[in-house]
């Protein structure tokens, strides 16, 4: 059974899921229903060192880089509508495979053209971010962004990060109103 996190919360993955060597991290949204161009969100994974900045350009997984160098860090491809059932985007994770300098990989979800389409996370509807065992298909771990991210364009709902010889994840809901342009600042 999936533990439910909220705002702040953390989940020890190495204690609660014994065995675990890979994951799944989905991330899910329902599109608005107003009138207007559907949301395109996008979803990335950073490999952050100690102090939270990237450990190198190649270290960020989107849609556009869908693998890091050691292909630990896998990104599923771009979904455009958050239509259907289910994931609409996922990052696969070997932690095996995790560079011992990767400490922290954090997720951030962005909206794109959000300033075009004069759009923001506050209409973005049944977001969410969960993590399952791909082995059983088991989900591990779920975090529902039911916060109201009203002029928000960019999202870190969660990230994964060692302690010790354990894989914790904590999640974080915290927004950007710059979008990826901001966050990419955040980490630089």
């Amino acid at each position: 059974m999936a533990i439910n996190l909220s705002k702040g919360g953390n989940i020890n993955l190495t204690k609660e899921a014994p065995g675990l060597t890979a994951i799944v991290v989905g991330l899910g949204w329902d599109s608005n229903t107003f009138d207007g161009p559907a949301f395109d969100l996008d979803a990335s994974a950073s490999l952050l060192a100690l102090g939270g900045k990237l450990v190198a350009d190649s270290g960020f997984v989107f849609y556009n880089n869908i693998a890091d160098p050691t292909q630990a860090v896998k990104h599923s491809g771009d979904n455009r509508t958050g239509s259907g059932q289910g994931d609409d985007e996922s990052i696969e994770i070997d932690l095996n495979k995790v560079a011992s300098g990767v400490d922290v990989i954090r997720f951030a979800v962005t909206i794109h053209d959000a300033a075009v389409r004069r759009q923001n996370f506050g209409s973005v509807r049944n977001a969410y971010i969960r993590i399952v065992n791909p082995l059983t298909n088991e989900e591990v771990v779920r975090y529902d962004l039911t916060e109201d991210f009203s002029t928000e364009t960019c999202v870190v709902p969660g990230e994964l990060y060692r302690h010790g010889s354990d894989w914790k994840f904590r999640a974080v809901g915290a927004g950007f109103a710059g979008g990826l342009e901001a966050y990419v600042n955040s980490i630089q």
